[in-house]
């Protein structure tokens, strides 16, 4: 599919997750009004205004009243007050900003490499959703330093402050990001119409498997040796300098680990397994999507597989913490909003991973195709060819 057919769909998700993420946010005020603790509860109320909170223009209340900068007495704020308040605002609209700008080169990337035609449907729409987690994190993570400073203590535990920033407002983007999706995926199946053949690209099967392997290894290596409990103590511990960047570790563990976990310590070792298996779904899913992936792109290039294998294991992330909550059956006396909090974990992770799982798998898909056909021997020539004098 050609660029100019392909931006028509990524154009329509990007605006449709804007403002979707804009009216969620703008809903906040919603859930203060007096009936709405009775008609849905209150736990569901406070657990909506923690998920949508991070996407509103409303500042808190940290931020209404300056950090003690302000004075509210009169009704006015002082000078200091109200440069925290545009300091809020302008954080709000990088995100909004970013999210655009992040949503439109990926979903244009995943449309034109992987064509919601001959068979791809499900695999764009995944894709597209995918990428849609990924780009509302990449706006909270890029409008975190204003939003910071809005709060009036961006010199105390910058980092640390910052790793919780970037893992706000991620629920909300699992529900959003799938909508635009939809929306995207539907654009792109009007706009393919009469683009010409998009086939499937021949991989041997072998060569599939052994990249699909090696890229689903760096997954592994984050989900079973960086997420270890001693070593993911360590990454958090780590702090090598001192000042406003001090305290890097719980920054690390944000963008390098993509779970946590420990041995089995005295519990029967079933359980202990049935409690791993949802990091087990996450690497079948990462390898049953490297597998297929080269054979879906119309070309399997490195920019291609990488932002693809960011979906897979964004796509393994969803799939795991939907089978944790359904194997959680403590919290479904909370309630569904209870049981959702730990949506949208490790997205950042699964961006650093992803990349690096993607390059190399791509590199290995190359290397494999290209050693394959060297060891094909030249035909040697017919009876019927013409001899060389």
């Amino acid at each position: 599919m050609t660029y100019r057919r392909a931006a028509i769909p990524a154009l329509v998700g990007g605006l449709l997750i804007t403002a979707l993420l804009w009216w969620a946010g703008a809903s906040v005020q919603a859930l203060h009004l007096a009936g709405t603790a009775d008609a849905i509860g209150g736990r569901t109320a406070a657990e909506l205004e923690h998920w949508l909170t991070p996407w509103s223009y409303d500042p808190p209340d940290v931020v209404r009243f300056g950090a003690g900068a302000s004075d509210w007495a009169n009704g006015t704020p002082e000078p200091d007050g109200a440069r925290y308040l545009v300091l809020h605002h302008t954080a709000m609209q990088i995100r909004f900003g970013a999210v655009f700008a992040f949503f439109v080169p990926g979903a244009l990337h995943l449309v034109r490499r992987l064509p919601p035609v001959h068979g791809r449907l499900p695999a764009t729409l995944l894709a597209v959703w995918a990428w849609g987690l990924v780009a509302g994190t990449l706006a909270v993570a890029v409008s975190a330093p204003w939003l910071i400073a809005s709060q009036g203590r961006g010199s105390y535990r910058f980092l640390p402050q910052l790793a919780g920033t970037i893992s706000s407002g991620r629920q909300i983007l699992v529900v959003t990001a799938l909508v635009a999706a939809v929306g995207t995926v539907f654009a792109a199946r009007i706009t393919a119409k009469g683009a010409g053949p998009l086939p499937r690209q021949a991989v041997p099967a072998r060569a599939a498997r052994l990249s699909a392997t090696a890229g689903t290894a760096i997954i592994a290596l984050s989900l079973v040796v960086l997420s270890y409990q001693s070593v993911a103590a360590a990454i958090q511990r780590f702090d090598p300098v001192g000042g406003l960047f001090a305290e890097p570790g719980e920054l690390l563990r944000e963008w390098l680990l993509l779970g946590g976990w420990a041995g089995p310590a005295g519990a029967p070792f079933g359980d202990w397994f049935l409690h791993r298996l949802p990091d087990v779904l996450l690497l079948v899913v990462v390898w049953w999507a490297l597998r297929w992936l080269p054979v879906l792109l119309t070309r399997a290039a490195v920019p291609a597989m990488a932002v693809g294998a960011v979906c897979a294991t964004v796509l393994g992330l969803l799939a795991s913490q939907s089978l944790r909550m359904a194997m959680d059956g403590a919290g479904l006396r909370w309630g569904l909003t209870y049981l959702s909090a730990g949506l949208g974990d490790g997205v950042p992770a699964a961006l650093t991973c992803g990349l690096v799982a993607g390059v190399v798998a791509a590199t290995t898909l190359r290397l494999t195709v290209s050693g394959r056909a060297d060891d094909v021997p030249e035909a040697a020539p017919s009876a019927e060819s013409p001899a060389h004098p």
